[in-house]
């Protein structure tokens, strides 16, 4: 009895979050595309995020997911960089959203246009990537370095996608060590703890609110490398991370 009565009570609760995330994001709608149609570049996505974080705010408060940062005080929002997360759940949207200072541009997948609102915001938000095919990909890349020229952070999941293995942190892909490389932008690695704790992927009526708390590394300075430190760099970067899940109660 005690069991069903807690699922009940989950999917409650799954159900209040999920009207909260849409109703959160028909509010910022209207602005949200009316600033895409006026700004373009930078700009738009500045004055994007100031809506989105409003979003996630709103969605942060009514749902008991409170936010907490911590080596933020050594980000600087004016000068771009490339953002490695690890990926546990959709929880780390909103965690990403409330923790990082200033607007980016992440990667993101071409799947997420079909989903009814969200879709119609992200695609203004996120450069797509079909990883099925090569030639998005290679489209994506140079979006994305156009992004950082106009001076716009850019934020990767280098991942690729949910980790649903056991470990701190499923393989990295190369592609955002490689970026940071040929464009000399610097590496900032942050990591998401407690969220698939909170939401799980493989099981979402385990959903319970809670803290989610963001991690912020210091700068992986780039200068200098070349192609062939890609593999040092992603390691480099991994170990970082993962140390940094570890020594916080992963």
């Amino acid at each position: 009895m005690v069991k069903l009565l807690k699922k009940v009570a989950a999917l409650l609760f799954l159900i209040w979050g999920f009207l909260v995330f849409i109703s959160a994001m028909i509010l910022v709608f209207p602005f949200i595309l009316l600033t895409s149609a006026i700004f373009r570049k930078k700009k738009a996505q500045d004055i994007i995020f100031f809506f989105l974080k409003v979003w996630a705010w709103i969605f942060s408060a009514l749902c008991f997911y409170p936010v907490r940062t911590k080596g933020r005080e050594t980000l600087n929002p004016d000068k771009a960089c490339i953002y490695v997360c690890n990926h546990n759940s959709y929880l780390d949207a909103i965690a990403v959203v409330l923790s990082i200072p200033g607007s980016f541009k992440p990667l993101g997948k071409i799947e997420m246009v079909k989903t009814p609102i969200f879709g119609m915001i992200y695609k203004r938000v996120v450069v797509l990537i079909d990883r099925k095919s090569q030639e998005s990909r290679a489209r994506s890349v140079e979006e994305l370095k156009i992004e950082l020229g106009n001076g716009q952070s850019i934020l990767i999941f280098p991942e690729g996608t949910i980790n649903q293995t056991n470990a701190p942190l499923s393989e990295f892909y190369d592609g955002a060590f490689r970026l940071a490389i040929e464009t000399q932008t610097d590496i900032v690695p942050m990591v998401i703890l407690n969220a698939r704790k909170l939401l799980p992927r493989i099981n979402p009526l385990d959903i319970k609110p809670g803290l989610l708390e963001c991690i912020f590394a210091k700068r992986v300075r780039v200068a200098g490398l070349n192609s062939d430190d890609t593999g040092i760099l992603k390691t480099r970067v991994y170990r970082c991370m993962e140390e940094l899940i570890k020594k916080n109660d992963y």
